[in-house]
């Protein structure tokens, strides 16, 4: 095992007058204006194409009202609203200016958006509907940077453009001119899964770098026309960095989607030939694939193919071949289910992206054996999202793969995962002391993250430095790998397991209200049962407990789970469970639910 490693070959360059938007000026340059570059879903359900010379021209529209409205370089501007194609506008054009964008998630509380735009200093910002408006409205005495909030759902870009006429193209394009690749484009708030958000400043090298690198990685993603399906939270950088890569490919086209609720049926009209999500997305692909199956012949048969599947990818990995009897099964299995699981992507589905959380290894191998290869990254908001990427040539499963060409990782002492390269954060915002804890005496940024660096230079993440539980025993346990378990049974949400400074390790497990209502019936049960009435349900228990016993079998009898409780309620980001980025938070889940905790798992002992 190596200590430390960096990708051979030299960083892709990166020019000083390359921007974000220079990005976009360049994919217009080389598709020519009547080429499609995006497709939005309309309120009314109907999806609209617009094409590269559309989108440019409003972006040019919006950065001129920008300039007419006052918003100087380096001034902020917050950004409200669900993942849209206006948002990708607004992105650009702030980006143009040399402003600084704020996104702020669209699930977050008023409060939450005072702090940030109090902290950021906020001149301008934009909501997308009316609640999110009224979320801001509400607030704006308290917000002394704040001038005013617009709205996009009341004509807000309509408005901007109508402003823009008064600003020549020789005023607007002097002022795009005057933006440079090392300043500021964005500070991004972290969701808070370790405590309270903190911004990180980002610049368009960041988001330049990062771009490119992928798609220097992943050529294969783009060799064809790309059509990637945005449905994550654009506030988050992991969004951004989809919607800038599918943008900067030869002809990619970003299908933006505001809400999941539709996802399965936007997938067919949409046809992404790329899906980009987090490991709970395509957790609940194969818990309703499995469900749909049932328990009878069909449910026998989608578990000997899923079986099957995992173990086609495992010698696809090895390099070995597989015998005739072993061929003539995956084609029967590709017929009967993994025909059917890849039409669930759309009909032109070629390869799917996971980052975000950690993957069950299982998970990944079920979709590459079943004909859909997943790559999986790693990143932080501070490294601009991805930093690290399988390759399709070289998807080693169970990693997160290796540094980006010119890029260095390297494992301290005690195991933490620290970085260096050209996409690392330029630090936090008014956050001095903070920053400079976040980066050693030499200049590599510590993740917090724990991980182990093969010969080749592949990365596999053990755990969290924060989230290693210690028992009363001293036993050091990563708890990662074993919710990553429990969270495969079809009427789990989330899996917690806790057991710090307790005599032994438990668990904590929410129920999936969707999973739950297809599972019941199996069990002879009314679908009508509620969440809270089924976490206490005998059935409930042993399905969990099947889990809980493979879980088991990954780690000592000094790590096991003994005992676990079912909520009867689920994580939210209302109890402050879950992040925006739906990550959740250890911490929070201890403090809101200590009582449970204590009194049903440990008795009372402490």
């Amino acid at each position: 095992m190596l200590t430390e490693y960096t990708t051979p070959g030299p960083a892709v360059p990166v020019q000083p007058d390359e921007t974000i938007y220079a990005m976009l000026m360049d994919r217009l340059a080389r598709s020519g204006a009547d080429d499609e570059l995006a497709v939005n879903k309309e309120p009314d359900g109907t999806w609209r194409s617009i094409s590269a010379g559309e989108f440019c021209g409003r972006v040019r529209a919006i950065a001129r009202g920008l300039v007419a409205f006052g918003i100087d370089k380096g001034d902020t501007v917050a950004l409200f609203s669900a993942t849209r194609v206006e948002f990708g506008m607004l992105d650009f054009a702030i980006a143009a200016i040399g402003a600084v964008s704020v996104p702020i998630y669209d699930t977050d509380s008023a409060a939450q958006a005072k702090r940030i735009m109090n902290d950021s200093g906020v001149k301008l910002a934009i909501a997308d509907n009316q609640d999110r408006f009224d979320r801001l409205d509400s607030v704006l005495d308290d917000c002394p940077t704040l001038e005013r909030i617009l709205m996009i759902d009341a004509n807000a870009l309509e408005a901007l453009a109508g402003m823009g006429v008064m600003v020549s193209d020789e005023e607007l394009d002097e002022r795009i001119e005057s933006v440079r690749t090392d300043d500021l484009a964005t500070i991004v708030y972290t969701s808070g899964s370790t405590g309270t958000p903190k911004g990180v400043e980002l610049t368009h090298r960041n988001f330049i770098a990062t771009t490119k690198a992928a798609l220097a990685c992943m050529p294969q993603l783009v060799e064809k026309e790309a059509r990637s399906l945005l449905f994550l939270p654009l506030a988050h950088c992991f969004a951004r960095e989809i919607q800038y890569f599918t943008i900067a490919s030869e002809r990619g086209v970003v299908g933006y989607l505001p809400d999941t609720r539709t996802l399965p049926h936007d997938m067919k009209l949409f046809r992404p030939t790329l899906l980009f999500g987090v490991p709970r997305v395509f957790e609940k692909v194969y818990n309703a694939a499995s469900r749909k199956a049932g328990t009878g012949f069909k449910g026998r048969t989608f578990v000997k193919a899923a079986v099957a599947a995992i173990e086609w990818s495992k010698m696809q990995q090895a390099g070995e071949t597989p015998t005739a009897s072993q061929r003539a099964h995956h084609a029967m299995y590709d017929a009967a289910v993994y025909r059917v699981i890849r039409s669930a992507f759309g009909p032109s589905i070629r390869f799917l992206g996971c980052g975000g959380a950690p993957l069950n290894p299982g998970l990944a191998h079920f979709f590459n054996g079943i004909g859909i290869p997943m790559m999986q990254g790693y990143g932080l908001t501070e490294t601009c999202a991805p930093f690290t990427y399988t390759r399709v040539d070289d998807n080693v499963i169970g990693t997160v793969g290796q540094p980006t060409p010119g890029s260095s990782v390297r494992v301290d002492a005690k195991g933490e995962l620290q970085v260096k390269g050209e996409n690392v954060f330029k630090g936090y915002h008014q956050l001095p002391e903070q920053t400079a804890e976040a980066f050693t005496e030499d200049g590599w940024f510590r993740t917090g993250d724990l991980a182990r660096i093969d010969d080749d230079g592949h990365i596999t993440l053990t755990g969290r430095a924060k989230d290693i539980i210690i028992t009363a025993g001293g036993k050091n346990v990563s708890p990662i790998p074993m919710e990553q378990e429990l969270v495969r049974c079809p009427i789990v949400e989330h899996a917690v397991v806790v057991g710090d400074n307790k005599p032994f390790v438990g668990a904590v497990l929410t129920l999936d209200p969707e999973g739950l209502k297809q599972w019941l019936p199996t069990q002879k049960l009314s679908e009508d049962i509620t969440v809270a009435e089924a976490a206490k349900l005998p059935e409930v228990a042993a399905e969990i407990q099947k889990y809980v016993d493979d879980a088991n079998e990954m780690v000592s009898r000094a790590e096991s789970i003994r005992k676990f409780i079912v909520l009867p309620e689920e994580f939210s980001q209302e109890n402050g469970c879950l992040t925006p980025s739906m990550k959740v938070v250890r911490a929070k889940v201890v403090e809101v639910f200590g009582n449970a905790i204590d009194d049903e798992l440990y008795a009372g002992k402490r």
